[in-house]
Parts: structure tokens; C-alpha cells; sequence
């Protein structure tokens, strides 16, 4: 039966390919945008209703939630996670909703030193507390981390992976994935409403063994040297990034030293009856990215 359902974040890393799998399955799709723009022109072109609105608007939050089934809360690290996640809480009651998927986080937990997964962790009880229906998912590190600015460019100019991430491990999980889920989520309330379910790639990996998987699929050479955290810092203030998101960051290179982050997939496989994709697969789909002859033309134009 065709239903509607809330997107939020939907231009993001897993909102666009949640939209699109669920009007590929029939149902109708309000799509929660941040701004107009060509990405969300694009959700609008495959037959999403597109509202643009801030998750932080207590009013806009009620009527986007107005008349849906169901709803997908994603919300970008920053602070007032807790205030927004509230804010749905009630805007789904109001409207009745059978389920609320919650993207949270791995390191979610209330001794996180990150006040981002602390956060989530609170949200996480927002939702519960609320009455409504909820599945929580956890994820470990997406795969598009490695695209990340501050990730892919010494990937590109050093042909070197440069996290303080010792001899941490995760199974890199792509958005795609993971959207396969939330749609998967969203239609069977009431076999996954009070669950929470960790999310991984397909392979467990430390950062030398995804360099070498990278080398092998690019062709070059990508090592891993890993930087300290002091260094580390330093870097990420050199692309602007605000002491919210720094901290985070610096919390979460603990957290995956000491393992917060390791797992493999015994989810998503199980559910969807198709396998992530691997880093390998990932880096294939993306392969422009980590493009160096494009970046040397941005660097000479």
C-alpha cells in the first residue's frame, strides 16, 4: 500500500537516496530541505513534494509532518540536535506517525566525550520518552568520509590517508546502504519500532588495508600516515570547521582507537537481501573524486 513519508536532511548522504528508493517503491515523499537549490530541484524532478525549512522552526517541523505515515530524522553535527529532535517528537505525535527512523551515531552513549554523540544519545531518549514508534540507527564511519575535504585532499595532493586513527578498524558503510534500510524501516513499522540496529559495511578494515584497497582500485599508491591528534586539530581549523564539529572529531579518533567503531554487517544484508557494497565498489562508483590529473587542472586554471 502507498503511504507518505517525511524526509528530513533530504539532500544529504542518505535523505536523496532515501527519497528515491521510496518513490521508486510507490510511496509519495515530502522531502525537508535546508535550502532551494539544485539539489533539491533534483528531488523535486523525481516526484518528491520539496519544502524547504529549518528542523530548529517548531512550526514548520509540525506541518511538514502534518499528513505523513512515517518520518526519516537526520540532523547534521551541530549543536541543538537535542531541540530538533523534540521538536519531531511532538510533530509526529500530533500527526500519528507509525514510525520515526532516527539516524544516530555508533559512539552514541552517555559516557561519550563528544558532545555530539552525547547528544545523540539524549535524542535517542527524546524519542523514546516520546511514545512514538522509533528505530534508532547507529552507523559506523560512512564511505563518503573518504571524499570529505579534509580526508580526500591529502588522499589526492600526498597519496596518503592521514587520520589519527592508530590501528582503530570499521567496515566503511555507504549512504546508499544505509537508505536502503531506512526505506526498508519506514514500511515495516511495527516489526522494527523499539530497536536499534548498528550499521556496517560488509568487511572490517584498518586504515592501512582500505590505502592498499584504494591504491589497487586508483592505480597509485595511497599510504596510510597517520597524523597526531594536536596535528590533527590544527589541520581541521585550516578548513574552517567550528569548535563544535573539531571537538567531535578529535572525541571520535579516541573512540575508533579503542574500537567504538569496529563491526561488520549483520544487518543490512539479512534485511534488504542485498550486501553493502564494499570499499572497493565505493571507491569505483567514485573514482572522480580522487581524480589527481583533475585536481592539477584546478590547481593550473
Amino acid at each position: 500500500m502507498s503511504k507518505k513519508y517525511l524526509v528530513t536532511g533530504a539532500t544529504g548522504k542518505t535523505g536523496k537516496h532515501t527519497t528515491r528508493i521510496l518513490l521508486e517503491r510507490g510511496h509519495a515523499v515530502r522531502a525537508l530541505v535546508h535550502n532551494e537549490d539544485e539539489r533539491a530541484e533534483a528531488l523535486r524532478q523525481i516526484g518528491a513534494e520539496v519544502v524547504v525549512g529549518d528542523l530548529l522552526d517548531y512550526d514548520k517541523v509540525i506541518r511538514a509532518a502534518d499528513g505523513t505515515n512515517g518520518a526519516y530524522f537526520c540532523y547534521p553535527i551541530r549543536p541543538h540536535l537535542i531541540d530538533t529532535a523534540a521538536y519531531l517528537a511532538d510533530a509526529a505525535r500530533r500527526a500519528g506517525l507509525e514510525l520515526i527512523v532516527d539516524m544516530s551515531q555508533i559512539s552514541a552513549r552517555d559516557v561519550a566525550r563528544s558532545h555530539a554523540a552525547r547528544n545523540h544519545w539524549i535524542s535517542e531518549r527524546v524519542f523514546d520518552w516520546s511514545g512514538v514508534p522509533t528505530v534508532h540507527i547507529r552507523p559506523t564511519f560512512f564511505s563518503e568520509w573518504l571524499t570529505f575535504p579534509w580526508v580526500r585532499d591529502t588522499i589526492v595532493k600526498e597519496g596518503a590517508i592521514t587520520l589519527p586513527y592508530g590501528d582503530g578498524r570499521h567496515a566503511p558503510i555507504s549512504g546508499e546502504d544505509q537508505a536502503r534500510v531506512i526505506a526498508d524501516l519506514l514500511e515495516n513499522p511495527s516489526e522494527h519500532a523499539g530497536k536499534t540496529y548498528p550499521l556496517f559495511g560488509p568487511v572490517e578494515l584498518s586504515q592501512a588495508e582500505i590505502a592498499e584497497k584504494m591504491s589497487n582500485v586508483l592505480g597509485r599508491e595511497i599510504s596510510y600516515r597517520p597524523m597526531t591528534d594536536a596535528a590533527y586539530e590544527a589541520y581541521l581549523k585550516s578548513y574552517g570547521l567550528d569548535d563544535f564539529i573539531i571537538q567531535h572529531f578529535l572525541c571520535i579518533a579516541e573512540d575508533y582507537r579503542n574500537g567504538v567503531f569496529a563491526g561488520a554487517d549483520g544487518i543490512i544484508g539479512p534485511l534488504t537481501g542485498t550486501p553493502p557494497m564494499t570499499v572497493e565498489q565505493f571507491v569505483t562508483e567514485n573514482r572522480a573524486a580522487f581524480d589527481v590529473e583533475g585536481e592539477k587542472a584546478k590547481l593550473s586554471a
